[in-house]
Order: C-alpha cells, then sequence, then structure tokens
C-alpha cells in the first residue's frame, strides 16, 4: 500500500489550501484521514472519512476544513480555509485497513501571521 501526499505550501493568516492524497487500492480499507504534526507536539487527528463516508474532524477545524475523496482516482482531498497559524504542521495522510495503518510521507503547511 502506498500513499502520497501533495500540495503543502506557505499562506497566509486567513487564507486556503487543498492537500491531496493518492493512496493504494485497497478492499480492507476502513478509513482515510488526515493527521498533522505541529513542531514540538504530538501528530494528532485532523479529518477522517469511512468506507461509508461519515466524516469526523477535530474540534479545531470543524467549520474550516472539509475531507473529501474521489474513489474513481483513489485520491483523498483536505479542503482548509480560514487558515490559521496554529493549523502550521507537517500533515499526513493515513489509510486505516484491517490489518494495517499506512502512512504518507508529509507534506509541510505554513500558516503565517
Amino acid at each position: 500500500v502506498q500513499l502520497q501526499a501533495f500540495r503543502g505550501g506557505l499562506v497566509q493568516t486567513g487564507g486556503y489550501l487543498t492537500l491531496s492524497c493518492v493512496t493504494s487500492r485497497s478492499a480492507f480499507t476502513i478509513s482515510r484521514g488526515w493527521y498533522r504534526q505541529a513542531p514540538g507536539k504530538q501528530r494528532e487527528l485532523v479529518a477522517r472519512i469511512n468506507r461509508n463516508s461519515q466524516t469526523n474532524y477535530a474540534d479545531s477545524v470543524q467549520g474550516r476544513f472539509t475531507i473529501s475523496r474521489d474513489n474513481a482516482t483513489n485520491t483523498m482531498y483536505l479542503q482548509m480555509n480560514s487558515l490559521k497559524p496554529e493549523d502550521t504542521g507537517v500533515y499526513y495522510c493515513n489509510l486505516q485497513t484491517a490489518f494495517n495503518n499506512y502512512w504518507g510521507q508529509g507534506t509541510l503547511v505554513t500558516v503565517s501571521s
């Protein structure tokens, strides 16, 4: 299983950015998600979408971020609006299957104040 994330970068406060992640297809997928790790902090869940398209979000991003997926291309997206400096971190895409937990290489998002 492979995951590759794209489209991190530098954005100003209040701006927007869309991350994408291409994953290998797995018949045993439970969920796909985005996590982030800020400097000096632990990795935390940002958003997750399960195989039934149910989503859940961290309280800190609720209403600002939207997770989605395109099953035809095995691509997962994270639309991030109204970005804040505290959204800065390395964002990782995640694929959870019945047998394993897979991670992408991470993409850096920096929100300047």
